[in-house]
C-alpha cells in the first residue's frame, strides 16, 4: 500500500466533537467516526469547556479503535498522523494533540499539525477536486471569513467578522426565542415556516470591505422582542427567524459574490458548521447558477466538525513537507 497510496489518520477535538478519520490519497474516506457531545451541553445553552475536555478523554481511544476497525488497516500502513492544532478550546485541543503525539511516538509516524479552518475548507476536496484560484466562504460558530486561495495550502483572509460570527449570532437569537442549543438548525427550520416581514438591519460596513458584523443584527432582534413584550404584543417566532436569517444570508451571499468577481476565481467553496443551513445553501446556489464560477457545497456530515476534513487538509500539508515535533501544543487562537 505504501508505495502508491497515501494513508492519513487524523484527529479532531477542537470543540465538542471527538473525531478520528482515515483517508486515502487525500480524497477517499476509509473511516470517519464522530462522537458528538451536543446532549451534554444542551442544558447549559452552549459548550462548557471543562465538560468538553472530559468527554474527549473518555471518547478518544474508543473513536480511534472504531476508525481503525472501519478502515481495516494497521499502523504500519499509515503515512502520517494529522491533528487539529487550533483554533479551539485549549483543553479540548490538548486531548487530540496529545493522543496524536502518543501515536506518532509509539509507531514512529510523522506528525502533521492542521489549522481547523483549513480543515473545513478541505472538506470540499472530499467532494470535488479544487480548482484555483478559489474563494472559500467559512461560516461556523466561531468564524465567518472569506478566504482566497491561489494554490493548495495558501490562505489569504480577505474578509472576516469584526464581532459575532454568524453561528454565534444564530445561537444568541435562538436563546432569545427559547430554542434549544445549538440554535442554527432550529432557526433555519423556523425561518422556512415564516415570512421575513420584520425590518432588520444589514451591516454592509465600508464600501469596499468584505468584512462582516452580526452583533448589531443580534441586538436589533433582542430589542424588537423586548419592545414587543413591554407593549404586550405577540411576535411570530417564525417571522422573526425568517427576517433574521434573510438579513444574515443577504449580506453573506452578496459579499461572497462580489469577492468572487473581484478576485476572478474559478471556484467558490462553502465551509463550516453553518454551511449546513438550508437557506444559505439555496441562496448561494441561486446566486451562482448563472455564472461561470463552480460552486461546491459539502454534504451535511462534512459541514460540522469531523476528522476527515482534517485528514484532507493534512494530506496537502504532509506532501508539502510540514511536520511537527513532540513539543506540539494546542493553540487556541491559531491564525490561518
Amino acid at each position: 500500500m505504501k508505495d502508491k497510496d497515501q494513508i492519513i489518520l487524523a484527529i479532531e477535538s477542537s470543540c465538542d466533537e471527538t473525531a478520528v478519520a482515515i483517508i486515502k490519497n487525500g480524497r477517499e474516506i476509509l473511516a470517519n467516526v464522530v462522537a458528538s457531545q451536543i446532549e451534554s451541553h444542551k442544558r447549559f445553552g452552549g459548550v462548557v469547556p471543562e465538560i468538553a475536555s472530559r468527554h474527549h478523554v473518555e471518547q478518544i481511544t474508543i473513536v480511534l479503535e472504531e476508525a481503525m476497525n472501519q478502515a481495516a488497516i494497521t499502523y504500519e500502513e499509515i503515512d502520517a498522523i494529522a491533528v487539529t492544532e487550533g483554533p479551539g478550546l485549549v483543553g479540548a485541543l490538548l486531548i487530540g494533540v496529545n493522543a496524536a503525539k502518543a501515536l506518532a511516538f509509539a509507531h514512529n509516524i510523522p506528525l502533521v499539525p492542521v489549522h481547523h479552518i483549513a480543515g473545513h475548507i478541505y472538506a470540499n476536496r472530499l467532494v470535488k477536486e479544487m480548482t484555483f484560484p478559489l474563494l472559500a466562504l467559512v461560516v461556523s460558530g466561531g468564524h465567518t471569513e472569506l478566504v482566497y486561495m491561489k494554490e493548495h495550502g495558501s490562505y489569504e483572509v480577505i474578509g472576516e467578522t469584526r464581532d459575532d460570527a454568524a453561528g454565534e449570532a444564530y445561537d444568541k437569537v435562538a436563546r432569545q426565542l427559547n430554542l434549544p442549543y445549538p440554535g442554527g438548525p432550529h432557526i433555519d427550520r423556523l425561518a422556512h415556516e415564516g415570512n421575513p416581514t420584520i425590518d432588520l438591519p444589514r451591516a454592509w460596513l465600508e464600501k469596499d470591505s468584505f468584512d462582516f458584523s452580526f452583533s448589531g443584527l443580534k441586538s436589533a432582534v433582542i430589542n424588537i422582542l423586548h419592545n414587543a413584550s413591554q407593549r404586550g404584543e405577540e411576535i411570530r417566532p417564525e417571522d422573526l427567524a425568517a427576517s433574521f436569517q434573510a438579513s444574515v444570508i443577504e449580506v453573506v451571499v452578496t459579499k461572497t459574490k462580489q469577492a468572487a468577481e473581484q478576485y476572478n476565481v474559478k471556484q467558490v467553496l462553502l465551509a463550516g458548521g453553518v454551511a449546513a443551513n438550508k437557506g444559505l445553501r439555496a441562496a448561494l446556489e441561486k446566486e451562482f447558477e448563472e455564472t461561470h464560477i463552480d460552486l461546491v457545497i459539502p454534504p451535511l456530515n462534512l459541514c460540522t466538525d469531523n476528522a476527515a476534513m482534517i485528514a484532507a487538509a493534512g494530506s496537502i500539508e504532509f506532501e508539502k513537507g510540514k511536520r511537527a515535533g513532540l513539543d506540539l501544543n494546542g493553540v487556541p487562537g491559531l491564525e490561518l
